[in-house]
């Protein structure tokens, strides 16, 4: 699979036909390192342990479906963003891939900021005791209440995605007596090669202020007009799971453009420039994600490449990596339930849960790989697709994945890469209980956030 391509398919490129899928693995048994979490590997008796914790032992004592999560890799992958980038940069983790107390607690620990998009994020990571220096504050439609809490907080940046939102914040901030500091998110026309839904920085869609016909220019002119807002930079995301820096580089080169006409215009260099995330993570061996320190470098020269020629000062760089730091640390445990054989097709294979632990795959036609981890076989290989207890056709967790043909009952398979999008993305579908998510590191494992249970959802039922 080429860089530009992507698991849920390019929206320019040759689709994939129904029942597209490799040939099957030399070996079933082997785990890819690109796929799953550096702890994760085989014990002498072919039970596979994350941590130094078999998944059999951890399915008895935390149940199925449940989320494993390599703390270890984590912070490592934290870490080496963190000194990709130095300290000359800024790394925000996008809390909207997984997000709870004790990952804010890591990555306040490794040096990291925190980019959060809601009230509930905002006030999980204040709760945790991420500062509010360190955090940014996204989103389309922001709320009063959500914006006057993040500027009572104190809140490190609010990233302005409209006309509406200059106004809106610049007037909750006046009234407090504050001047927040901010950014302009603006959408520069480039299309990344990644499913239409997560393609962010083309016109067409909800976010941002378009650099076409002038509007990210006028919003700048009104910006640093308001007396509440102290404008420090230009915001551009163009898309998710991407694995091509050519789009970067165009973004780049627009956002600097539009940094060169501020200056002219109103004397003003702004002194930050955020370039978003979107950083592909490998769901399948075919797959070829780039590391934190080639990221770096490149985006690093594009910038400073393009401030030269515009005679601009380079300003702080920032990115928000999410999925490309915790995507790769878990992996989502079942117990194999139902197995259905069709001719000539494939056979279905059912587990414990479904869509509503992974709706990536029914969302954006997502690719995983899949693996049987309660032990090793050497039976041949049966095409399968791994589907979930939901009642819809379309609850597939992996479409087209090979498993062992001995596959039975009671046997425990799991899909990695599932650490980003799938428990921030959980629903109670069929009322359904959203697993826990169960960190693992050095030979112990601890709940970082509980299964739900029935009672959970009947004290939310007040009828």
């Amino acid at each position: 699979m080429s860089r530009s391509a992507h698991p849920a398919g390019p929206r320019h490129a040759d689709v994939l036909t129904e029942g597209h899928y490799s040939a099957p693995p030399a070996d079933l048994n082997a785990l890819d390192p690109k796929v799953w979490a550096h702890t994760v590997s085989r014990t002498d008796d072919g039970v596979v342990s994350v941590g130094g914790m078999e998944v059999t032992r951890l399915a008895e004592e935390f149940g199925t479906p449940a989320y494993f999560i390599d703390e270890t890799d984590f912070r490592e992958r934290a870490r080496a963003w963190r000194t990709a980038f130095g300290h000359d940069a800024d790394v925000f983790y996008a809390g909207k891939a997984f997000l709870s107390r004790a990952v804010v607690r890591w990555l306040h620990e490794e040096g990291l900021n925190l980019d959060v998009c809601s009230g509930g994020e905002l006030a999980t990571a204040l709760s945790a005791g991420m500062p509010a220096d360190r955090i940014a504050f996204h989103g389309n439609n922001k709320s009063e209440e959500e914006i006057t809490t993040a500027i009572v907080s104190g809140i490190g940046r609010i990233v302005l995605d409209s006309f509406q939102e200059i106004v809106r914040v610049a007037h909750i901030a006046q009234s407090l007596g504050k001047r927040q500091r901010v950014q302009i998110r603006v959408t520069v026309g480039v299309e990344a090669h990644t499913h239409e839904f997560i393609a962010t920085a083309h016109e067409d869609q909800k976010f941002g202020i378009a650099l076409a016909d002038g509007q990210a220019a006028e919003a700048v002119r009104r910006a640093l007009a308001l007396d509440g807002l102290e404008l420090v930079g230009i915001h551009s995301h163009i898309g998710s799971q991407i694995f091509d820096m050519a789009g970067f580089e165009v973004a780049a080169r627009r956002v600097v453009s539009l940094l060169a006409a501020v200056r002219d215009e109103h004397g003003v260099e702004l002194p930050e420039i955020d370039l978003g995330g979107g950083l592909g993570i490998a769901y399948t061996s075919d797959d070829d994600p780039r590391e934190p320190h080639e990221i770096a470098k490149a985006l690093g020269e594009i910038v400073t490449r393009e401030c030269e020629a515009a005679k601009l000062r380079t300003p702080r760089i920032s990115v928000e990596p999410g999925r490309a730091i915790v995507g790769p640390t878990a992996f989502t445990l079942y117990e194999v339930g139902t197995i259905k054989p069709l001719d000539g097709l494939r056979t279905y294979v059912s587990v414990d849960g479904g869509m509503s632990d992974n709706i990536r795959t029914a969302l954006y036609d997502a690719e995983y790989s899949v693996a049987l981890v309660s032990r090793t076989s050497d039976a041949e290989p049966m095409l399968v697709r791994v589907v979930g207890k939901h009642c819809e056709s379309g609850d597939i967790v992996v479409k087209d994945a090979f498993l062992p043909s001995d596959l039975a009952p009671g046997d425990l398979i799991a899909v990695p890469a599932t650490g980003a999008y799938c428990r921030s993305m959980a629903s109670n579908y069929n009322h359904a209980l959203r697993p826990p998510v169960v960190a693992v590191r050095d030979g112990e494992a601890r709940v970082i956030v509980r299964r739900e249970t029935e009672e959970d959802l009947l004290r939310l039922d007040v009828g």
